[in-house]
């Protein structure tokens, strides 16, 4: 599949804003951090990608009822759904300067992971965290996420590299009081 930019303008991809804020202080003392093990930016990013995959429980796994949409809400509360998740990764990646995008796949409900750029090219991660019958790893030789569609079941990929949220998958986060609410109203369509 190839993966298609939202908009041609490279900065959008590494821009903050209100759920991608990476000039926060925790997202910057994470990427610091997680900086201080990494030899390139390569390392850097499979250490954040695993970071995140590994130490902030994926919410419907954990049983943790609470709602995360902010990246930096995601870091401090160590908790939230793919979106988030990949919210949080996103921040980390684009605070220390590599081009990061949202990407979703839709299967009953859309899911969502990222796209990172190395090398002239978009690579998709799946960040939300493994368990039995799920092994996502980083990688930049061909993908390895959590979850393959199933074209005859309806279920696909969507190329589209998304700078921001979509509306859907940020109104959803945004209204939730819980999880169990927002398992009722996550997106089926971007």
């Amino acid at each position: 599949m190839e993966l298609i930019q939202e908009t041609p303008d490279l900065s959008a991809y590494l821009a903050a804003d209100e759920v991608i804020d990476h000039h926060h202080p925790l997202v910057r003392d994470t990427a610091a951090r997680l900086a201080k093990d990494a030899d390139d930016s390569y390392a850097y990013a499979r250490l954040a990608f695993e970071f995140v995959r590994d130490t902030i429980p994926h919410s419907q796994d954990s049983g943790d009822l609470r709602v995360t949409w902010r990246a930096s809400d995601v870091l401090e509360q160590r908790t939230g759904i793919c979106y988030a998740k990949a919210h949080a990764l996103t921040a980390l990646l684009r605070a220390e300067d590599i081009p990061t995008a949202l990407c979703y796949q839709t299967f009953d409900v859309v899911h969502g992971l990222v796209a990172v750029r190395f090398n002239g090219s978009w690579h998709r991660q799946d960040p939300r965290g493994n368990k039995p019958g799920v092994n996502a790893q980083f990688s930049l030789d061909g993908e390895q996420l959590a979850f393959l569609p199933d074209t005859a079941a309806g279920e696909r990929d969507h190329p589209v590299l998304f700078a921001a949220p979509p509306q859907s998958v940020l109104s959803a986060l945004r209204a939730a009081a819980d999880r169990p609410h927002l398992w009722k109203t996550l997106p089926t369509t971007l």
